[in-house]
């Protein structure tokens, strides 16, 4: 589902011009949210490698044949769709699945009036640019994707020509803004989430060990404001490469003044730190271990030393929900990338039927501050084209993660 959330009362001039009611116009895989009051609610791991490593297609391998063009529903407001459909490896079996997802999203909307153009890109710049030029000249007033970072800029630099936005689905957040915005799950609402939950049970003295990349780098910088942010202090702070055991033994060390560590990384690399931790002398059931959203992996929730580990997370219950749907409308496992293009298809949809005529989808209306609600929960546009997604938090178990606090209903100021 993907509803409008209302505007707070007190509003700027700018905020003036969105929509102020509660306004429903969201559905949740098949049921419509009618009523005015109602309510509305919202890692890149199973097909994508960690942020600042998407998982583009090698320019050694060959790309399949190229995909035709596609429309789904037949409204008057176009919406441009672009995917790496022929595409190797698992970038095509990404954007097949993701397009499943947009095409079942419109499906929920009997009366959209909305008609998506589907574009394949080949998983390239160049096949980017000749998408986005394609469903510009059909009409289209917004385009939803690429994928890659590296094809976002190349699609922009048209649809800017036309003052058409693009809703990109890249982690990249280097290539946001003048009018693209992102729909992907983004590190600093993982981080913003799980230190501010640990300072509202008490933590006051933090830690971190982070990857050097470009994953490591974001979140470092997350981390220091929300933890400066929060009134706490950061007592111990390393950055790891090939060898582990260094920065380990200099954490290890220091955790003696810590309350919480944060340890941010995929599956393998937070169990592979966990290990060196310990082989460092480190008892890790005496500090609070925090972690971001590429925690909700198995190789976690198996490993010993991160038991009671807490991380950020959209709720489980929305992507379960969503899996269930599409397994009996397709037959097959939906990527975890697929909500994207459900909720992009669905709050497009949803921003085509609002009352009152004009342009549909302005930077007002797209960065309205009280967000919107889809599959993974809320979420919202900031205006640098950045995201803030309003997340769960979780706790390792070794059956999975278990929820510790919910999801919020609504953003804060």
């Amino acid at each position: 589902m993907v509803g409008l959330l209302q505007s707070r009362s007190g509003a700027s001039g700018r905020q003036a011009a969105r929509p102020s009611r509660r306004t429903a116009i969201g559905f949740m895989l098949g049921a419509p949210l009618l009523s005015a009051c109602a309510s509305a609610q919202q890692s890149f791991s199973q097909f994508s490698k960690p942020f600042g490593a998407e998982a583009q297609p090698s320019a050694a391998a060959p790309t399949g044949p190229a995909q035709p063009p596609s429309a789904a529903g037949n409204g008057q407001v176009k919406v441009g769709m672009i995917l790496p459909l022929s595409a190797s490896g698992n970038a095509s079996l990404a954007a097949a699945s993701m397009k499943n997802a947009a095409e079942m999203s419109l499906a929920v909307f009997q009366t959209a009036n909305v008609q998506l153009l589907i574009k394949d890109d080949g998983g390239t710049p160049q096949g980017a640019q000749q998408a986005a030029q394609q469903a510009l000249d059909e009409g289209a007033q917004i385009i939803l994707g690429p994928l890659f970072a590296g094809s976002v800029p190349a699609t922009a630099q048209v649809a800017r020509t036309r003052n058409v936005p693009c809703i990109a689905f890249s982690t990249d957040s280097s290539v946001a803004g003048r009018g693209v915005y992102l729909l992907s799950f983004q590190p600093e609402s993982d981080v913003n989430r799980i230190v501010d939950h640990a300072a509202s049970i008490g933590k006051r003295s933090f830690a971190a060990l982070l990857p050097e990349n470009a994953y490591g780098n974001v979140v470092e910088l997350a981390f220091k404001q929300a933890v400066g942010r929060r009134g706490g202090r950061i007592v111990a702070f390393e950055k790891y490469g090939g060898d582990r055991a260094t920065p380990a033994r200099t954490i290890a060390q220091a955790l003696g003044q810590a309350d919480a560590l944060l340890l941010a990384d995929d599956g393998e690399g937070v169990v592979a730190m966990a290990d060196a931790l310990t082989a460092a002398g480190a008892n890790l059931r005496n500090v609070q271990l925090l972690g971001t959203g590429l925690w909700d992996n198995p190789r976690v929730f198996a490993s010993a030393a991160l038991q009671g580990g807490l991380y950020a997370a959209p709720d489980p219950a929305g992507f379960r929900g969503f899996s269930t749907k599409y397994r009996a409308r397709f037959g097959s496992e939906p990527v975890r990338t697929a909500t994207l293009a459900y909720d992009a298809v669905a709050l497009t949809a949803a921003l085509a039927q609002t009352p009152g005529g004009g342009p549909h989808y302005t930077p007002a209306i797209l960065t309205n501050s009280s967000g919107f609600a889809g599959i993974d929960g809320l979420f919202r546009f900031r205006p640098d084209g950045t995201n803030e997604r309003g997340l769960a938090v979780m706790r390792v178990a070794s059956g999975g993660g278990v929820p510790v606090a919910g999801s919020p209903k609504s953003f804060g100021a």
